[in-house]
């Protein structure tokens, strides 16, 4: 890590503080992870506001933004994890640096191959990443105390309530695909889903398939 990258940082550290005193553990996570490594070169600023970037037309969330998904999911050490859109790997690895073990789902090959490599290099081990679109969730390891979907549906797939152990929780966005919507949390209690909106996005819908060339 670079001098500049200390820097900016212990900047981050001390809005992230602010902003969530009482996450002693993500802290420790976003110490753990160097971000410059799961982004493109030429940024001056790892930890920057603002989407970025990354193959295959897709991007990745500004630091704050990545960080208070991770927050809003509220992980405990004994957590399995649903991923669905693993992107660059960056909050992944903070879901792994939190959490027992992730199951990461994304539709491009030329994004695991990469993310399997920073993984690897931060030495998280507690990470299965899957080339599957994710619309059906991963049944093969639920049931999932925590879900987090990084793309927008009108209503959330029953597939996902199913495989969602009971309390467990879950963030995504619930809305139109071609206008803004609605970051929720949703807790499992019993058979309902109890609802708590988080904030307005803009994502791109689930997508149907895996890429065949990418």
């Amino acid at each position: 890590m670079t001098n500049l990258d200390r820097e900016d940082l212990a900047a981050f550290l001390l809005r992230l503080r602010s902003e969530h005193p009482a996450s002693g553990r993500l802290t420790e996570a976003v110490e753990a992870v160097p971000r410059r490594l799961f982004l493109r070169d030429g940024l001056r600023n790892a930890y920057a506001d603002g989407f970025l970037p990354i193959d295959c037309g897709e991007t990745m969330p500004g630091a704050a933004f990545a960080v208070g998904l991770v927050a809003a999911l509220r992980v405990e050490a004994a957590s399995r994890i649903l991923e669905i859109g693993t992107g660059s790997g960056y909050i992944t690895a903070l879901l792994a640096k939190l959490g027992a073990r992730v199951h990461s789902l994304d539709r491009y090959r030329r994004l695991l191959t990469p993310a399997a490599e920073r993984l690897k290099a931060c030495g998280i081990a507690n990470v299965s990443l899957i080339q599957e679109d994710g619309r059906e969730g991963y049944p093969d390891a639920a049931p999932y105390d925590r879900i987090i979907i990084h793309a927008a549906s009108e209503t959330l797939p029953r597939t996902f309530l199913d495989q969602l152990a009971q309390h467990g929780q879950i963030v995504c966005a619930l809305g139109p695909g071609n206008g803004s919507q609605t970051l929720v949390r949703l807790q499992k209690v019993g058979s309902r889903l109890e609802r708590e909106d988080l904030r307005t996005v803009r994502y791109q819908t689930l997508a149907v398939g895996v890429a065949k060339i990418l």
